[in-house]
């Protein structure tokens, strides 16, 4: 199963792509960033996002997808930005017919680092550990995109467990 995950921003929106073996193992298969402009009009920026994420998705044909949920931010406007880009996201991804599945931040830590309230560095270490990465991934987006995409191999894995109980 090949998971894309998505850390979405309006001047960087962090992906990660893993794959996930039938034994359980989780390999990286590419990571990165989409940068927009800071001058460029909204519109382009979103435009950009967008169409990115498209050549993302032809490029790799993920499976499935796991996009962090928006939290409530102080900043209103910096919390519109951020849901206009998750939203020209899942527009792609919709459009391809992929599998989205949602975390939170706090999901995505707890999954990752074993700890809700763990700090963006144990995260960022946890990435490197899992995926067996020499250095930690950057930027910052990329790497917590990554662990966006592995929280969702860790769900969907423990979802299955508890589907084969029932």
């Amino acid at each position: 199963m090949q998971v894309l995950g998505i850390d979405p921003g309006t001047a960087t929106t962090g992906y990660g792509l893993v794959c996930e073996s039938e034994s359980g193992g989780i390999q990286i298969v590419d990571y990165g960033i989409i940068a927009t402009p800071k001058n460029t009009p909204p519109e382009c920026r979103l435009l950009t996002i967008f169409e990115r994420t498209l050549e993302l998705i032809a490029l790799h044909s993920p499976d499935t997808a796991a996009v962090e949920k928006l939290f409530f931010q102080r900043n209103v406007t910096t919390a519109l930005a951020v849901g206009q880009a998750r939203g020209v996201v899942l527009l792609a991804l919709a459009k391809n017919k992929i599998p989205i599945f949602e975390y939170t931040p706090m999901e995505v830590k707890l999954a990752v680092a074993g700890y809700g309230g763990a700090d963006k560095k144990q995260v960022q270490l946890m990435v490197k550990a899992i995926l067996k990465m020499n250095d930690i991934p950057r930027p910052d987006d990329a790497a917590d995109a990554l662990a966006i995409a592995i929280c969702h191999c860790q769900s969907y894995r423990l979802r299955q467990l508890e589907e084969r109980q029932l």
